[in-house]
């Protein structure tokens, strides 16, 4: 496998990455595509392979964490492990790992999080999309988890005032309108790589919400299952494969998260891995459901 990357990023994440108490949890519109969609890469053919995400794509959570825009063949997330399957399945895996620690989707979702004191140190569409190689034939993208805290956290702090549902769902909305902004972008440099999105699983009911309130678990719920059920899922299309993270009752299991409660453990990325080999290869990959009970587990 070859590994690459925009060293310029290294400064402002190089600390960030290895203190994973002191950066921010993460997790955590369907147009057709335009011509000439890509399809599964054919057999024993070269995979250029990049992956957008926060602390996630550099497996923190695992047991071997990944520097940023360093070689890492042992990495144990779900980025390495998904570029070695691949490798010992026929293919040439040329990998660049975008993962940014904290990140977000957006600018508005970075300023957001600063206004209510969280750590964001950048965001996939201005810090990220610009590097997708321009012969990228394969982009990954998992959002959602920091953003949904984001919304969260500023709930917390007073935003929405009188009507904190209404708040939430301006904030979904502007997911939105991101998220067709990040694709637009890949696109834009890449032409038509299969994308490959991982949809936002109920945060609420992931272990490190177990303590909070109801009044918080509502919150993250309604941000999600919107996230998901308005946004991503929309997406999928000829090009564009989606993980059903949130109707997959394996997101749920306690024994894939870290001690944080929130990222993965080596069982956790080993899971995204193997749908995110599947999504990219197989040409029958399933469309994510529209509703499932997942979407509904608190009141």
């Amino acid at each position: 496998m070859n590994h690459t990357s925009p060293i310029p990023r290294i400064a402002i994440v190089i600390a960030c990455l290895f203190s994973v108490t002191s950066c921010d949890k993460l997790g955590l519109g369907g147009d057709k595509s335009p011509t000439a969609p890509s399809g599964p890469p054919s057999a024993g053919s070269t995979v250029v392979y990049a992956a957008i995400g926060a602390s996630d794509a550099n497996g923190v959570g695992s047991s071997v964490v990944c520097a940023p825009f360093v070689d890492c063949p042992n990495g144990m997330g779900y980025v390495p492990v998904t570029a070695r399957t691949l490798t010992a399945q026929g293919f040439t895996v040329k990998l660049t790992n975008l993962g940014l620690a904290t990140s977000v989707i957006g600018a508005d979702f970075a300023q957001l999080g600063a206004n209510y004191g969280r750590t964001i140190v950048g965001n996939f569409i201005e810090q990220e999309m610009p590097f997708v190689p321009q012969n990228a034939t394969v982009v990954t993208i998992f959002a959602g988890g920091n953003e949904v805290n984001t919304i969260t956290a500023a709930l917390g702090g007073g935003a929405g005032g009188s009507d904190p549902l209404g708040f939430i769902d301006n904030q979904v909305r502007a997911f939105g309108v991101d998220y067709n902004t990040l694709i637009a972008g890949i696109r834009a440099r890449a032409g038509q790589p299969r994308i490959v999105i991982l949809n936002v699983p109920n945060l609420a009911g992931l272990p490190f919400l177990a303590g909070a309130s109801l009044a918080q678990k509502q919150a993250a719920q309604r941000a999600a299952v919107g996230m998901t059920r308005t946004v991503v899922n929309p997406l999928f299309s000829d090009s564009i494969a989606i993980v059903d993270l949130m109707c997959d009752s394996r997101s749920y299991q306690s024994s894939i998260y870290s001690s944080d409660g929130f990222h993965p453990n080596d069982a956790g990325h080993a899971f995204l891995a193997s749908e995110i080999v599947k999504a990219i290869t197989q040409s029958t990959y399933p469309r994510p459901q529209s509703a499932c009970a997942a979407m509904t587990l608190v009141p």
